[in-house]
């Protein structure tokens, strides 16, 4: 991986290695950029199979951060940390303490929270060693999980491509094939089973798979069976890369809407699902549901507010769709130029009141 030409590439501000032999720690910050205020993102832990892999990942989320900020009206800038570690096994008081030594060594250029392979609980130890962190327990005055603000976005989002690709948002009868029933995915399952959505799904914890089929009465099908699963929406709740040379070409899918981060292995994807007929909802865009959610734990807006932000991701994707149609790009290029496009105005806004001379109170 050719590092320097991929932060030129991608305009990455920052990015920082923090390596704690004592605590086990070993985490990477990318700060991708501050233009509309402090890098915003949560804290991923996974066992990464190579340090690049870790890299990678946290350069692509940080990036995905800032436009998800952007399109939400919010004044964050984009940012992520990736910690290389089993989540089930090497987790511990001294490891989050030296994280959050970490985090507080950066005076607020970014801001964490709770990701995949972390939790509020977490994140509460964290914020032991430095007050920049959200995403904490209601019962220390933070947001919570942000994972039910999360679906329901993402619920809006798959009813708004609904009524782009059909003519209608109603769920009654429709087919959703769901990729993974953890945190976000099981929210999701349940709001699209209240909507009368027929549901399949695969997920890896198999005990967890079976109490929520149980619940809602979900076909389970293996997990890399979930791509030819004949459906109207197909929604990917894990991991990331999901689209790529492999699978695009299995899915039996009119849209793609799910809550995981960067869906599309690389950008030309978004291309191939627009020549199959297949209406893609930018993975920044319908889950951001999770930084409104945390926006309100800096003050931003109250909690109630947050779920009406949220509720806005069906317009803010039908907007996506009719730019989309309107200048014959993909939905993912769509939604990079209205992110973008914001970034670009507040960057012209500080250029101009920097070089403005200070005004003489006389």
């Amino acid at each position: 991986m050719e590092i320097f030409n991929y932060l030129a590439e991608h305009n990455h501000e920052e990015v920082i290695f923090w390596s704690d032999k004592t605590a086990g720690l070993r985490a990477i910050v990318a700060i991708h950029s501050t233009v509309l205020g402090p890098a915003l993102g949560g804290c991923r832990m996974w066992p990464y199979v190579s340090e690049e892999d870790a890299l990678l990942d946290v350069l692509r989320l940080a990036e995905g951060m800032t436009y998800k900020a952007s399109l939400a009206g919010l004044d964050f800038g984009g940012g992520k940390a990736v910690i290389i570690g089993d989540p089930a096994r090497d987790k511990s008081a001294a490891l989050w303490q030296a994280f959050g030594k970490f985090i507080n060594s950066l005076h607020g250029r970014y801001i964490t929270g709770e990701d995949v392979g972390t939790t509020v609980v977490d994140m509460a130890l964290v914020h032991q060693s430095t007050p920049y962190v959200v995403g904490l327990p209601k019962t220390e005055h933070g947001s919570g999980d942000p994972s039910p603000v999360t679906a329901f976005g993402v619920y809006r989002g798959i009813r708004a491509c609904c009524r782009a690709c059909f003519g209608s948002d109603d769920l009654r009868g429709r087919t959703v094939a769901v990729q993974g029933l953890g945190k976000v995915g099981a929210h999701l399952a349940r709001l699209l089973a209240q909507d009368g959505a027929r549901l399949v799904a695969s997920e890896l914890n198999a005990e967890r798979a079976a109490k929520i089929a149980l619940e809602l009465g979900i076909k389970l099908v293996p997990p890399d069976d979930i791509y030819e699963v004949k459906c109207d929406v197909f929604a990917p709740c894990a991991l990331g890369a999901v689209i790529n040379d492999t699978t695009i070409g299995r899915l039996r899918c009119r849209i793609v809407a799910g809550a995981a981060n960067n869906q599309l292995a690389d950008d030309q994807l978004g291309f191939e699902l627009a020549e199959r007929n297949i209406l893609f909802a930018p993975d920044y865009v319908i889950n951001a549901g999770g930084i409104i959610s945390i926006g309100s734990e800096v003050g931003a807006f109250d909690a109630q507010t947050a779920w009406h932000k949220t509720s806005a991701i069906y317009d803010s994707l039908l907007r996506i769709v009719a730019l989309s149609r309107e200048e014959g790009v993909p939905t993912h290029l769509a939604a990079h130029r209205l992110a973008q496009a914001r970034i670009e105005l507040v960057k012209q806004e500080h250029a101009f009141f920097a070089g403005r001379p200070a005004i003489n109170p006389k």
